[in-house]
């Protein structure tokens, strides 16, 4: 049970692209909340680098985080902590840091009028009235934290699997980690996201709506149960790191190929010589989905498996700066939009703010006992309860 430290440093790392990331979908084509007046093609390719498999080493991350826990308590408690921890801050922040978005959201689209009180207003009743043709706006939701609900239902199908499994979960972890030997630990996880792919993408397009989205609880649930599996495994994260530099030159050539693939003009991609590709191209992107994860952890047990002081403070950090930052980009990107400054000015002070404020109101809430579990963090230990400033009253006679 000795902590996968390298893990945490991924973890860290991921969340901090997800804040470029998000900044980045200020700025390309493909729908977001709101759209800078610069939006064009020109990063969409940097952004690839990481969208097709940025959430499922999250999830796989995730999974070895609650393999560990549940050997450390019964799954009733497992159940219990991990509840806590994730619809609570799921609930406050559908409530409180959403909303945001979804205002100026239809103050762009639709062009709505009326003040944030009255939108809330129609946010809590349900509203479904903002609609561009059939696109119409979901209220409440979640966006961003979609993430939270997804993890809690993987969470308790975990939960189930280990008491149905019992003695016998150990068992199938060891096969599992045997299995995945030389060119197997690379073609047997991209076949089985292939096979997803194959199945169930076009009938069950992404909707981060829970309900109805298959495709996604196919690909993310298999990555979580993967690293749920894997996780006391060390062989297995020792033949990934031996695998870095081939899971990194595959992940590059995935991501050329995809790249120069998704960007042929429509009239040149609808050609039959053209479409045939697309199986191989699908079989590719789930080679991008797959590759990276061992690139990252490969990379990351060889040079970051180790602790200090600023891991533990990053590892407090990441959820409370994940459920904050995307509020904080729209609301600023909003209401930057007048003041007109250049693109990559504009975009650097939006990931100079998001990151400052993100981490200023995560040191408020880390020391505020009332908003701790808001944002996702357990009780104040009690180094922090020590080092909480003190007002100590003044003696008779002293001013």
């Amino acid at each position: 049970m000795k902590r996968l430290y390298f893990l945490d440093w991924i973890r860290i790392l991921a969340f901090m692209v997800l804040i470029f990331f998000h900044t980045g979908m200020y700025y390309v084509t493909w729908d977001w909340h709101v759209k800078s007046p610069y939006a064009s093609h020109a990063i969409e390719p940097l952004m690839m680098l990481s969208s097709p498999w940025r959430l499922s080493l999250l999830f796989m991350i995730s999974g070895v985080a609650s393999s560990f826990m549940l050997m450390r308590t019964r799954i009733g408690s497992f159940l219990r902590q991990r509840s806590w921890r994730l619809l609570v801050p799921l609930v406050f922040g559908m409530l409180v840091i959403v909303p945001p978005q979804s205002y100026l959201e239809v103050v762009e689209k639709v062009a709505y009028q009326g003040s944030y009180g009255q939108f809330m207003q129609l946010y809590l009743s349900s509203y479904h009235g903002f609609c561009r043709g059939t696109d119409c706006l979901i209220m409440p939701t979640w966006n961003h934290l979609w993430f939270l609900p997804y993890l809690w239902v993987y969470t308790l199908l975990l939960a189930a699997i280990a008491a149905l499994a019992g003695d016998r979960l150990q068992r199938w972890s060891q096969a599992l980690g045997g299995l995945l030997t030389g060119w197997k630990i690379i073609v047997l996880p991209v076949a089985v996201l292939a096979l997803a792919r194959f199945a169930l993408a076009d009938a069950f397009p992404d909707t981060h709506a829970l309900w109805n989205d298959w495709y996604n609880h196919a690909k993310y649930f298999f990555v979580f149960l993967l690293g749920a599996m894997l996780a006391i495994q060390d062989g297995f994260w020792a033949r990934i790191e031996q695998q870095r530099w081939t899971a990194l030159g595959l992940s590059l050539f995935g991501w050329a190929t995809l790249v120069f693939y998704y960007s042929m003009p429509e009239t040149l991609a609808a050609r039959p010589e053209v479409q045939a590709w697309q199986p191989v191209m699908r079989v590719i992107f789930c080679l991008c989905q797959w590759a990276p994860i061992m690139a990252a952890c490969g990379f990351g047990r060889r040079h970051l498996n180790f602790d200090s002081e600023r891991r533990r403070y990053l590892t407090q950090a990441v959820f409370p700066v994940y459920i904050l930052h995307q509020t904080l980009i729209v609301v600023m990107a909003h209401y930057l939009q007048p003041v007109r400054l250049a693109p990559g000015v504009e975009a650097a002070v939006l990931l100079v703010l998001t990151f400052t404020l993100s981490f200023g109101m995560f040191e408020v809430v880390r020391r505020v006992r009332v908003l701790r579990p808001l944002f996702g963090l357990g009780p104040m230990t009690q180094a922090e309860t020590n080092a909480r400033p003190r007002i100590v009253p003044l003696a008779a006679g002293q001013v």
